[in-house]
């Protein structure tokens, strides 16, 4: 899969511009990087809420990318749409290339997605979901076969694969998820919340996997609420406040923007947090300072 879909994206941008022959591979190889995750634009309004104000970036190969926010920032509607479980009100995203809109076949085969929340066919067991999922991505037997063999192990459900999903913890059906969105080798990996109810030795295991996904020039957008996690794993992060992208730079010039250099502090001061979290540790103490007022004057802060 990974040879063919660099080159719609190459022909594509040779057609749009005029490149000198002697620099074209060069060229290729910038427009591959930039054309991994595209978001043009994206607006996505529920009623009168909008949810996404015209969000736009781009993501590279083989990066981790990091989407931070706080509630109702827009970030699961922009997983779901990055996905293509919804479609924006306006505006655009490609995947390698390919346009959701469009051509949503080509780019969603390219995807493997680890939703927050999943229904699964809990009827059936971990061998029989993932034997499914192969067949639902028209995998080669023997492809398929030695994939799921391998995600079992990795994540030690070879014991509990005949199974039935029903009868396995949270921790494990989560497992049995993330594994359904690797089976198929996807180029662009999308997970959202992907730890929730992983016990530690789990969640160590998947970073070394999505440590492995990205030194073999895999793309990873990963979105999470634990800080420490997004900030170890990734090279760069986008931060979002009220559907709007207030933050996109490599995770180092971030942290190098605060005095206390962790990415805690940074999303404290670009979510505006930060009082707020100061007059509820005072009232647990005890105290009962004044409620700090907010400032929406800076809204559009921008670091990076």
């Amino acid at each position: 899969m990974s040879s063919r879909i660099c080159y719609r994206p190459f022909r594509f941008a040779r057609a749009r511009f005029a490149i000198q022959p002697g620099h074209y591979s060069l060229f290729v190889a910038w427009v591959w990087e930039l054309f991994v995750i595209e978001v043009i634009n994206l607006v996505k309004n529920f009623g009168d809420n909008a949810a996404l104000k015209g969000v736009s970036f781009t993501v590279r190969s083989g990066e981790a990318t990091g989407c931070l926010g706080p509630n109702g920032a827009g970030k699961s509607t922009i997983m779901k749409t990055l996905a293509g479980l919804q479609r924006p009100t306006s505006g655009e995203v490609r995947i390698c290339g390919y346009s959701l809109a469009s051509e949503p076949l080509e780019a969603k085969k390219r995807i493997g997605y680890v939703p927050e929340t999943a229904a699964m066919y809990t009827g059936l067991t971990a061998n029989e979901y993932l034997s499914l999922v192969a067949e639902l991505y028209h995998l080669d037997r023997d492809f398929a076969a030695e994939q799921i063999g391998k995600l079992l192990r990795a994540f030690h459900l070879t014991d509990v694969a005949d199974r039935q999903i029903d009868s396995l913890s949270k921790g494990m059906r989560q497992k049995v998820l993330i594994s359904s969105a690797l089976l198929h080798d996807p180029e662009v990996l999308i997970f959202d919340e992907p730890l929730n109810g992983l016990d530690v030795n789990a969640a160590l295991t998947f970073r070394r996997i999505v440590e492995d996904l990205v030194s073999q020039g895999k793309t990873v957008f990963y979105c999470s609420h634990i800080l420490d996690v997004v900030e170890r794993l990734c090279k760069r992060v986008i931060v979002l406040n009220s559907g709007e992208v207030v933050a996109d730079d490599e995770t180092a010039n971030l942290l190098a923007s605060t005095p206390k250099g962790s990415l805690e502090s940074v999303f404290q001061e670009l979510t505006r947090i930060g009082p707020e979290i100061e007059w509820g540790a005072a009232l647990a103490e005890g105290r009962a300072p004044e409620m700090p007022k907010r400032d929406d004057s800076s809204s559009g802060t921008r670091i990076g």
